[in-house]
């Protein structure tokens, strides 16, 4: 066992050891989902932050980077970030205002059972994809701290996580955002400073990023202007009533903290997020052909970093993937027994629903593993995520938040149309299946209105 792997065996049976101290809190749905709705500014900034920051963050956009470099078309960090400042000027606060347990509790409200409960059944998909890269961006991490096959390190990764997060719940994961954004920024600190003092220091540097082939803004360097905007609008519109950020906003104490810490983790995401950008860039400089690209960050750490530091920074990296699978594996998991098994089989007691959840995040763990082994990359599997169902939940999202319009039956109607259409363009090769299935759903919540309104 190496020093760093050791290390890091350490660091996660802290984790493990505040989620099952956590637990013995929890009594009853509430406090296992939503962290009994108590997160105070701190908490909620750290908690949106981290649970935003993951494995495309760091690992997947790195290698994008190493791979093709940057054109007009790469949106990270600044799409997702803008999408979190978007969340706290427009949703924050009438989401707050309902007092929902799930996102798919506002179909309920505004329409009726049945499209909750179709809801639930859609968005469930979106989580365990985006569950399933940030277990493989863990087993990157530990593959490359104790050189141990990516196969075997993408389990280990995966039993850890369900073990973690079945026991805490949110309220275990609040209470570690804070510790695990500080470690996470401190570690990819340290890395770009021994990244910057490996190429010759600050001067040599910016010399570099200056004369790097990797950055190319000219229009023609992304492809069509469509496919700029397409990938735009995945982070920006894709993720924007995106449930696990929605889980964390709801769970704060008061309307205004949902706001003011979307906000501020809005604007650290944009900060932190730079960092691996800057990395990346310098760190070609730095490492020979690599098989695999999403191994740039972990291979520059482990090759140029003190085993202290390496240690801190595959201990940042394991901070933003554990808050960040927490939340999607909790969210599906909610989606199938708040919204599902609960109320179909009429289950009353508290006890029960939260075993309940629990067995939902060791299902849906195990369906995330499959998908990390086979998947083809980080980034791909939450693009995949962001973009799947997205129009259709944004669509019916905003318009059942902002307007009276539409029934039961248009909701419903826009929700499968979404994915119908989505599904359908990516088939077809289209450019933009994202923004195709975006034109569709406002087009079926259209013809639903007007259908609506002749029945009348």
């Amino acid at each position: 066992m190496t020093p760093t792997l050791a290390a890091l065996l350490a660091f996660l049976a802290l984790q493990l050891g505040i989620g099952i101290w956590i637990s013995k809190r929890i009594t009853s749905e509430a406090d296992y989902l939503v962290g009994g709705r108590q997160l105070g500014m701190l908490l909620a900034t750290f908690s949106i932050f981290a649970t935003w920051f993951g494995a495309e963050t760091v690992i997947g956009s790195s290698g994008e980077i190493y791979g093709g470099g940057i054109t007009l078309a790469s949106a990270e960090p600044f799409g997702y970030g803008l999408c979190l400042i978007l969340m706290g000027a427009f949703l924050a606060k009438p989401l707050w205002d309902r007092g929902l347990t799930t996102l798919a509790d506002l179909y309920r409200m505004r329409f009726d059972t049945g499209v909750e409960r179709l809801a639930a059944v859609l968005l469930i998909p979106s989580s365990v994809l985006w569950a399933a890269a940030q277990v493989r961006a863990f087993g990157q991490v530990l593959a490359t701290a104790g050189e141990m096959h990516v196969g075997t390190a993408i389990l280990i990764a995966a039993v850890f996580t369900v073990g973690y997060t079945a026991f805490g719940g949110l309220l275990a994961d609040a209470v570690t955002d804070v510790l695990q954004g500080l470690i996470l920024t401190t570690g990819l600190v340290a890395m770009l400073v021994a990244v910057v003092l490996q190429v010759g220091g600050p001067g040599e540097a910016v010399r570099l990023l200056a004369a790097t082939d990797k950055v190319d803004l000219a229009p023609s360097a992304a492809g069509s202007w469509l496919t700029t905007l397409e990938a735009w609008a995945i982070p920006v519109c894709g993720s924007l009533a995106a449930t696990e950020v929605i889980s964390r906003v709801i769970a704060t104490r008061t309307r205004g903290i949902a706001q003011r810490a979307s906000f501020a983790a809005g604007a650290l995401y944009i900060a932190v997020g730079s960092i691996p950008v800057v990395i990346a860039l310098l760190g070609t400089h730095l490492v020979g052909t690599l098989a695999d690209p999403e191994q740039l960050l972990p291979t520059v750490a482990r090759e140029h970093l003190p085993t202290l530091l390496f240690a801190v920074f595959a201990g940042g990296l394991i901070s933003a993937i554990l808050s960040t699978v927490d939340s999607t594996l909790l969210v599906a998991a909610g989606l199938l027994s708040h919204n599902l098994i609960v109320p179909l089989a009429r289950v009353t007691d508290e006890g029960r629903k939260v075993a309940i959840a629990r067995w939902g995040v060791v299902t849906f763990g195990a369906m995330a593993y499959g998908l990390a082994l086979n998947a083809e990359g980080v980034f791909v599997l939450v693009e995949q995520a962001s973009a799947f169902g997205s129009a259709g939940l944004l669509v019916t999202v905003l318009f059942a938040l902002f307007t009276d319009l539409g029934s039961p039956r248009t909701a419903a109607l826009t929700l499968v149309g979404g994915i119908g259409t989505y599904i359908a363009a990516a088939v077809a090769g289209v450019t933009a299946p994202f923004l195709t299935s975006l034109a569709g759903s406002l087009a079926l919540w259209g013809i639903g209105c007007a259908i609506d309104t002749r029945a009348r």
